[in-house]
């Protein structure tokens, strides 16, 4: 690993299906970061494929999800990042010392429309510009 990726830190989105909610927040972070938090998103029961509603939600800002496939999480994933942020998977994730928790308590978006998914995806995209603001100095 390059001293350039030591110095970055990175952030594991979790929830159960990884379809909507840690997709959404994985996207928001990589694109709002602009490449200076590293990103994981996975699941603990993962789905087939990302939730179409926000597929299309994300894309309404600019935001392509299309290609993104749902991920297993792993012990690697969890020990591998600074910040793991559960997002209604409750104890399925592996806890480790030293590591910040959070957990979102957010609406699923699973089996919802595009309309319904608007104010998750809105709500997702306030939490990770303050997750943002707090990982990285220049930011603020």
């Amino acid at each position: 690993m390059s001293t350039e990726a030591a110095k970055k830190p990175s952030v594991l989105f979790v929830c159960v299906h990884n379809a909507g909610r840690s997709q959404m927040a994985a996207a928001f972070l990589t694109t709002l970061s602009k490449g200076a938090i590293e990103v994981r998103s996975a699941g603990s029961q993962p789905a087939d494929k990302v939730n179409p509603a926000a597929v299309e939600a994300m894309a309404e800002l600019g935001i392509d999800m299309s290609a993104e496939i749902p991920k297993v999480l792993t012990t690697e994933a969890v020990k591998e990042s600074d910040v793991v942020i559960t997002m209604g998977c409750g104890d399925t994730c592996p806890i480790f010392p030293g590591k910040r928790y959070e957990d979102w308590e957010l609406e699923d978006p699973a089996g919802q429309g595009v309309a319904a998914v608007r104010p998750i995806r809105d709500d997702i995209k306030a939490r990770i510009e303050d997750l943002i603001a707090s990982l990285t100095p220049a930011a603020k």
